[in-house]
Formats: structure tokens, C-alpha cells, sequence
């Protein structure tokens, strides 16, 4: 029985390299285009504070939280922790070229006020502050009456 012999790839060209020699090539993050007007999205829960900034399409260009800024415990939900974060996604939503922002603040934490004022004395431009809190309509199921 005769069987195909495999076909060796061709050689490489002048000026052209193998892509069978080669080592992969690392995958390098995208900077991304500089924006003028963005999205913060503010987390405020009783435990923790998360601060995202998002372009106007709802991708993702930086975020902290209380954790990621080092604090732990009750002192993740404190306003001053809020401020902190608002810097630290500030400085990096400012290198993005980011001036103008809508803010969509969710939660019933401590650190809400706060993070939008922290917003204001960081430099953004605030054009609307929308909450958007959910709120249940009609709450959970009614449990069922206790039989005697």
C-alpha cells in the first residue's frame, strides 16, 4: 500500500518570514481612541464601592473599586473611600481624554453623595446624574399560609 507522503511547507521568500519557525507573538492590549464625553457608573452597596468609566457605547475604559485602592473591611463603604476611588479612576479616565460624563449612580451605600461631589472637584464636566436604583414592584412571593 502506498501511502501520501505529507507536503513540506514552502520555503520563505527574500524579505519574507517562516510563520512555521516563528514564535508567537504577544497580543498587546489596544490603546484605546481618545474620547471627550464618557459614562461613570457608580456602585454604592453597604459593603463595597465599585467606580466604572464607560464610553458611549457601554465599553468598559477603566474601573476601582474600594478593594483594588486598598481597603478592607467596613472601611470599603465609607465615603472617604469613594473619593479615593473617584481619584484613582479620574487620573486614568483623564489620560483618555475623557472631559464630559453622565453619571448613573445605583445602590443605597454611603459612598453615593460623595462620589459625585468627588467627581465635580476632579476636573469632569457632570452634564446629567441619573439614579438608577432598582426598585421591585411588587416584591417577592407572599409565602403561602401556615397551616395549624
Amino acid at each position: 500500500m502506498n501511502t501520501p507522503q505529507p507536503i513540506p511547507p514552502p520555503e520563505p521568500q527574500k524579505g519574507e518570514v517562516s510563520s512555521m519557525n516563528t514564535p508567537p507573538s504577544r497580543v498587546h492590549k489596544a490603546n484605546k481612541p481618545l474620547q471627550s464625553r464618557g459614562h461613570v457608573h457608580i456602585l454604592a452597596t453597604f459593603n463595597n464601592t465599585l467606580v466604572t468609566v464607560t464610553d458611549l457605547g457601554g465599553n468598559v475604559l477603566t474601573w476601582a473599586s474600594a478593594g483594588k485602592c486598598g481597603f478592607k473591611g467596613p472601611k470599603k463603604a465609607t465615603p472617604y473611600a469613594a473619593g479615593v476611588i473617584i481619584r484613582a479612576v479620574a487620573d486614568k479616565a483623564k489620560e483618555m481624554g475623557i472631559r464630559e460624563i453622565e453619571v448613573f449612580v445605583r445602590g443605597v451605600g454611603a459612598g453615593r453623595e460623595s462620589a459625585v461631589r468627588a467627581l465635580a472637584a476632579n476636573g469632569f464636566l457632570i452634564t446629567a446624574i441619573r439614579d438608577v436604583t432598582p426598585i421591585p414592584h411588587n416584591g417577592v412571593r407572599a409565602p403561602k399560609p401556615r397551616r395549624i
